[in-house]
């Protein structure tokens, strides 16, 4: 049952991870980037939330939550990748608004991604440390259901994993085409390792396209006579990584809702509004190394590079991002990154997480497709990876991605 893999992002290693961990299957990842992590997967927020999602993913979004934690508990996912409990909140500052779009709308439409929280009535909490601005705050979850890890951190342990378990690591290299054998099932990929231009075909069962925003591409390559068309667009988003002297705080303030769940320094996330950029920033507090992420300045046409590494960072918007920094969290902010990465976003506002047969035919058995799942790819990807693994096993996971398809 030789499995192929394109894409070795978050999706990639987890879908990767779940197919490894119980029995030695012969898995393949490829990636056609030189550099592993090179777009969201290593450049994201790592936000997670259980219950902030649109009924067709709220069964995912749960499991994917607790999955998340589970990993955290029997790998020291404190230490190793930063998850930690997060408080979420909502700063409305002067000509803020506190309303805005709700369900996917806030993503294409600069709102707040507070938008999308299931609440009841908000409540008003305490400034992180860290946070300069002293407008009225909403707590948003308590961190009961909001969670924060370092993204790269968390992929360098999956990818680590896998590798561990007899994976093969295919990069740079990308897609030629696929062989079928006699009854028209998938038999076989080509691929091409780019440093060297050398091509190799690899045995192929089960084919899972996770190749984030560069999954539309790698179909049309693989099926060109195809006339479906991958419904997932590019979002690019810039961030900032930054040092504070208040973060992480000394002692920990009692009456804050996260410092009740653990030990350890917990984190916020803090969403509001910037009258004058028009953009919503969103602000997170992570460990394990103790810095604060800042982005929410998307851009739907910003172009897409051919290749994750290729990325070349807008340095209008990075004055943007660095104005609200020093407004936000002090003028003494130490910023140590500049970076952007595209997002693969669903045109339903939804990812797709399904096998092609229904859409294709006999063509598209034992060919699935898990991308777009736009900003919540952090916090859905060990679901996707647990239910993608179940799918090519025979297992039914209607109940957490039937409502996925295309």
């Amino acid at each position: 049952m030789p499995i192929v893999i394109i894409g070795a992002g978050i999706i990639g290693v987890s879908t990767a991870y779940y197919l490894s961990e119980k029995k030695k299957k012969d898995i393949h990842l490829v990636e056609a980037s030189p550099e592993l992590f090179a777009s969201a997967s290593g450049f994201a927020a790592g936000f997670l939330a259980a219950d902030w999602f649109t009924p067709p993913l709220s069964r995912l979004g749960q499991l994917s939550f607790d999955l998340h934690k589970q990993l955290a508990e029997d790998n020291n996912g404190h230490e190793r990748w930063g998850y930690s409990m997060s408080t979420g909140i909502s700063l409305v500052e002067s000509g803020g608004d506190r309303n805005g779009g709700t369900g996917a709308d806030w993503l294409m439409e600069g709102v707040s991604r507070a938008t999308a929280a299931e609440t009841t009535e908000p409540s008003s909490g305490h400034a992180p440390s860290w946070l300069q601005s002293k407008g009225p705050l909403d707590v948003l979850s308590n961190g009961d259901t909001t969670a924060q890890v370092n993204p790269r951190h968390l992929c360098d342990f999956l990818l680590s994993s896998c590798l561990s378990r007899g994976v093969q690591l295919r990069q740079p290299a990308r897609p030629l085409s696929i062989s079928r054998n006699h009854v028209g099932a998938i038999s076989s990929i080509k691929i091409i390792e780019t440093s060297t231009s050398r091509e190799t075909t690899i045995p192929c069962t089960d084919l899972i396209i996770a190749a984030g925003a560069w999954s539309p591409q790698v179909f049309s390559t693989l099926f060109p006579s195809s006339p479906l068309r991958m419904p997932i667009t590019a979002l690019a988003g810039h961030a900032l990584v930054l040092r504070s002297k208040h973060w992480p705080s000394p002692p920990f303030d009692i009456t804050d809702p996260a410092n009740t769940i653990s030990g350890h320094h917990d984190c916020h996330a803090v969403f509001t509004t910037e009258a004058e950029g028009n953009y919503s920033p969103e602000i997170f507090s992570r460990m394990p190394n103790g810095e604060v992420y800042l982005a929410g300045l998307n851009s739907s046409t910003y172009p897409l590079p051919k290749i994750a590494n290729e990325r070349k960072i807008d340095a209008v918007s990075i004055k943007t991002l660095k104005k609200t920094a020093r407004r936000l969290l002090g003028d003494d902010v130490e910023i140590t990154r500049e970076s952007v990465c595209w997002r693969p976003v669903g045109r339903r506002g939804v990812p797709v997480i399904t096998e092609l047969a229904e859409e294709m035919g006999e063509e598209g058995k034992d060919v699935y497709l898990a991308a777009g799942h736009g900003p919540w790819g952090i916090s859905l990807s060990l679901g996707t990876g647990y239910c993608v693994a179940g799918m090519v096993e025979g297992r039914d996971m209607a109940e957490y991605v039937g409502k996925l398809g295309l």
